[in-house]
């Protein structure tokens, strides 16, 4: 059994336990092992193995984040550059895409909307260590209507024959979680809009059933709440944006019904916001006064019990795959306590799909992901930024930063 110890000034091991001070993670085999004081898990530890000490550090879960889009650039148009490149270059340029999430101390990514099974494959490839990445779950292309909301993906059925077909097609072809579009989006010029439904609660009944028959979850895009009231009423695992954008468009403000919202939180259905470092190039468009109301939402939503999962939208103009923690600051900017948004990043987001039984926690027998970073991110999110180490799956990877650090300190 290979083995190492990871020691840090603190171990935040997640799911509510409190801080271990002077702390130490062992870990063999991919797996967590042991986790509490140093001195008590070296004393448990078999003889010699190896302890790497990180003074003035902290250890926490690894990060994951619940929406993502590895097939899209973040470019300004990211739907044209996609459109302008082939499979071929494609499937590497998510790789390295894949590769900045880890470097940013992300572990798992749910990847919402991919082209051709193209997240599939990198999910295999990287599981079966053939390329450094985080833990992959595919949703393939979304289901929506015909030139509805990222219909160039491929994704377009017609009418509920042609749903089952192709949710029966995702299901057999290896998806890890399906993706429905309730609603439009800002993404596909020419179709429904952001807060018109494009499904009824028939049609994404239908998903719900033969996904959860198959041992999968649904995750629904659901801007105005007639998506989200469709969804709800379908039994979707998951909402996805959740804005509550009215009728009358997003100049009117987020129009957040509670009966809704109390909905969600007794159903126990989780909402990923997709806070992400977009919101820098909002703000710079309409103003910090402006968000205002709709970064409430987020904060209503967690006052009223529901469970809120760290996502960033990656992919979209502007949602930058090594800007992970700007979507957390945002959380905060919302009113969220620090804790309260790394339990998002980790647990909550674990638990949301699926895997709080593997990962989302510091605890015996859970995956080795985590990440030790300088300082005490409760105190400062910002300190997420500096990672010195990511073990995903139990596989060891250094950022390009940390690697540089450490070559300037042997010169």
């Amino acid at each position: 059994m290979t083995a190492r110890i990871i020691a840090a000034d603190r171990v935040l091991p997640g799911a509510g336990a409190p801080e271990v001070p002077d702390g130490a993670v062992l870990v063999a085999d991919g797996l967590v092992r042991d986790v509490g004081p140093r001195a008590e898990v070296l004393a448990r530890a078999p003889v010699g193995t190896p302890v790497a000490d990180h003074p003035g550090a902290s250890v926490l879960p690894g990060l994951i984040d619940s929406h993502v889009h590895l097939v899209f650039d973040a470019s300004a148009d990211p739907v044209a550059a996609l459109a302008g490149v082939d499979d071929l270059d494609l499937l590497p340029a998510m790789a390295s895409r894949a590769r900045q999430l880890l470097d940013s101390g992300v572990t798992t990514v749910r990847d919402l909307g991919d082209r051709g099974g193209l997240a599939r494959r990198l999910r295999d490839a990287i599981a079966a260590g053939l390329l450094p990445g985080p833990r992959v779950l595919a949703a393939n292309t979304p289901l929506t209507v015909p030139g509805g909301h990222c219909w160039f993906l491929g994704g377009e059925v017609a009418d509920h024959d042609e749903l089952l077909a192709a949710t029966r097609a995702h299901i057999a072809s290896g998806a890890d979680v399906l993706k429905v579009m309730a609603t439009g989006g800002n993404l596909t010029p020419g179709g429904p809009q952001a807060w018109q439904r494009q499904f009824g609660a028939d049609a994404i009944a239908l998903v719900v059933r033969e996904a959860h028959a198959a041992g999968l979850r649904v995750a629904a895009h659901a801007h105005g709440a007639v998506g989200v009231e469709a969804a709800l009423a379908a039994g979707a695992d998951t909402l996805e944006h959740c804005t509550f954008i009215p009728e009358a468009g997003p100049a009117a403000g987020p129009d957040v019904r509670l009966d809704l919202v109390r909905e969600i939180a007794d159903r126990g259905v989780f909402v990923c916001p997709t806070f992400s470092r977009a919101f820098d190039l909002t703000r710079e468009r309409i103003g910090h006064e402006a968000m205002g109301p709709w970064l409430d939402v987020a904060r209503v939503l967690h006052e009223h019990g529901v469970r809120l999962m760290a996502g960033t939208d990656a992919g979209i103009a502007g949602a930058r795959f090594d800007a992970y923690v700007t979507g957390l600051e945002w959380l905060a900017r919302s009113g969220l306590a620090n804790t309260d948004v790394l339990e998002m990043a980790t647990t909550n987001a674990a638990d949301g799909l699926g895997l709080g039984d593997r990962t989302g926690r510091l605890a015996p027998g859970f995956a080795a992901d985590l990440v030790v970073v300088t300082g005490d991110p409760r105190a400062d999110l910002a300190a997420l930024r500096a990672v010195r180490l990511v073990l995903a799956d139990g596989r060891a990877h250094l950022p390009p930063a940390e690697v540089e650090s450490r070559l300037r300190a042997h010169r």
